[in-house]
């Protein structure tokens, strides 16, 4: 059920007990992690923390805490499941989930008293009616011995008449009452899509406490601009939601800077900012972040030779020198430095890169720490995947955690190195996939495969990193393609996931369109052509549309496909 009062239906009940968390490998959940753990260290809650990247690892961190614990906390996993049927949990265990996947799953809506979701009220869920999906078992039909031995009167029979052409008509409601079930629960769990950051769910807690403090707001930005750097939500989604954080930075951050009242450098602020789309420009060098940011990599389709004139044209046209360019931002003169954002922005509306800018914050704390937002989640993302193996499977979790705290700089400095590493990769890869035709339309949808042996292949059996690659490529190839119909195509990428044991891993993302509501269909069309064909595949990850398959079920697999989406 809904939790509509998130103080008194949640945060009151668990105050006082052993919580066990079970946090989802993503930044946003990271985000509403710590958030909630900040809450905690207030009122000396007891909790134990798990990450969980799957439903195995959530099922098998369920079943060794089920007898320590009786109250638990889902953040980003958990919504679009029935959580009973899976957990089979005793009556007296209490679930809390705060996820933003959609849809949610109807029995957790409608359950009243163990499954409680923390979910924003503005929220368009449109979750079917109860009485649409549930109904209460009809009555037994009467055993046999009421069967007429032929010998009955007439209005004994007429009556047992009476009686089989009502139960007869009983049979037929039901019949088109699960028709139409079933068709209502299709059209509302087709879709795959995203609702309100959960780090800006926690943060509405902490608000409506009074406990929520400038850390608390700086976390519940970074897991909004995870949704849209990994484009989950709409444009117009992140700007409403960018709106509402607006208000709460100025309540913040609002000081009369005079003699008397001015801050210290080391304080933190967070400002607004109107800045520039380019991927960690500000600790990279401006070259290098235009080369590896997709919108502008795509627009100008740096892959190719005219490409790179056009790019060389758009630094000529802003006036910038290739050696003030091609040098670390930092190192910049700062007369350019000063309207460098203006200059840009003008000269990108003459090369068709219209939404150059883009609304988002800032952070500074020190004397050279300022961080975009977007810095922090390519940083803690790419900690998070990062493939060097170092210590046991969490390390990178606690890594990717830490670095969101102020205290842990070179944590987060080390993410952001890596993240130029990815960057690069998911770049190189994609000029590679578009220069050597690797995206082939099938029908319905375009087909990507990486072959092992591919550089940098590893990165990309990371569903992260692997989805972040599949919406640069689709991003580019439309902007390469001149064949109108796939432009309007969406894609499924597989990458080799397990060599040992045969495995690849595979996407699907929604088309590229101006109008595009981020809603996607594959997450039920895997399933349904996997059941069709027996391929073997896991759909382990909280997000259906990424699933793993045995390589030699591929091609059946994608015949499936084909025939279901044409």
């Amino acid at each position: 059920m809904f939790v509509t009062d998130c103080r008194r239906e949640f945060y009151d009940v668990i105050v006082s007990q052993r919580v066990l968390l079970l946090v989802a490998s993503d930044v946003d959940a990271l985000c509403a992690c710590k958030i909630l753990q900040a809450l905690f260290q207030c009122d000396h809650v007891q909790y134990t923390l798990v990450p969980v990247s799957g439903w195995q690892e959530l099922e098998t961190a369920f079943l060794e805490h089920k007898d320590q614990f009786k109250y638990f906390v889902f953040i980003n996993c958990g919504a679009n499941v029935d959580l009973l049927e899976i957990l089979q949990p005793e009556e007296d265990t209490y679930f809390f989930v705060c996820d933003s996947h959609r849809p949610i799953n109807v029995v957790n809506v409608y359950n009243e008293t163990q499954v409680k979701l923390l979910v924003k009220q503005d929220d368009d869920l449109d979750v079917p009616a109860y009485d649409d999906i549930f109904r209460d078992e009809e009555d037994e039909e009467e055993d046999s011995e009421n069967e007429s031995d032929g010998s009955e009167p007439s209005d004994k029979r007429r009556r047992f008449e009476e009686e089989v052409i009502e139960r007869t008509m009983r049979r037929r409601q039901r019949r088109e009452w699960e028709a139409r079930r079933r068709e209502i629960l299709f059209d509302y769990e087709q879709y795959e899509y995203h609702g309100t950051s959960s780090a800006m769910v926690m943060f509405d807690l902490a608000w409506i406490m009074s406990k929520d403090l400038n850390d608390m707001l700086w976390w519940a930005i970074v897991g909004l601009t995870d949704q849209w750097v990994q484009d989950k939500i709409t444009h117009m989604k992140y700007v409403t939601d960018i709106g509402i954080l607006q208000r709460h930075v100025s309540r913040h951050n609002h000081r009369n800077e005079d003699e008397e009242n001015s801050l210290s450098i080391d304080c933190m602020r967070i400002a607004f900012e109107y800045d520039l789309r380019l991927a960690l420009y500000q600790h990279w060098s401006l070259y290098e972040s235009l080369c590896n940011t997709s919108y502008t990599s795509a627009t100008l389709k740096l892959w190719s030779v005219q490409g790179q004139k056009r790019l060389q044209e758009f630094l000529a046209d802003m006036g910038l020198p290739l050696k003030q360019v091609k040098q670390k931002f930092n190192s910049m003169d700062v007369s350019l430095k000063e309207n460098l954002r203006e200059m840009i922005e003008e000269s990108a509306n003459k090369f068709g890169m219209k939404d150059l800018r883009v609304q988002t914050f800032s952070i500074h704390f020190g004397f050279k720490n300022k961080f975009l937002a977007s810095d922090i989640v390519y940083a803690t993302a790419s900690l998070m995947e990062n493939i060097e193996k170092e210590g046991p499977e969490t390390t990178n979790f606690i890594k990717a955690l830490d670095s969101l705290s102020r205290g842990n700089l070179d944590k987060l400095h080390q993410g952001l190195d890596l993240a130029k590493k990815q960057l690069r990769a998911i770049q190189q890869t994609v000029a590679s996939c578009i220069c050597t035709n690797l995206v082939i339309s099938q029908g319905p949808f375009l087909y990507c495969s990486l072959m092992e042996g591919t550089p940098d292949v590893k990165l990309f059996s990371k569903p992260v990193s692997l989805c972040l690659l599949s919406k640069y490529l689709l991003k580019s190839f439309v902007c390469s393609t001149k064949n109108k119909r796939c432009k309007l195509l969406p894609l499924i990428m597989a990458a080799p996931m397990d060599v040992e044991q045969g495995t690849v891993i595979m996407v699907g993302i929604p088309p590229e369109t101006e109008s595009s509501d981020k809603k996607n269909f594959f997450g039920r069309a895997f399933e349904k052509a996997a059941d069709s064909t027996n391929s073997r595949t896991l759909h382990n990850h909280f997000d259906m549309s990424i699933i793993e398959l045995k390589t030699e079920d591929r091609s059946k697999f994608l015949d499936a496909l084909i025939s279901l989406l044409s």
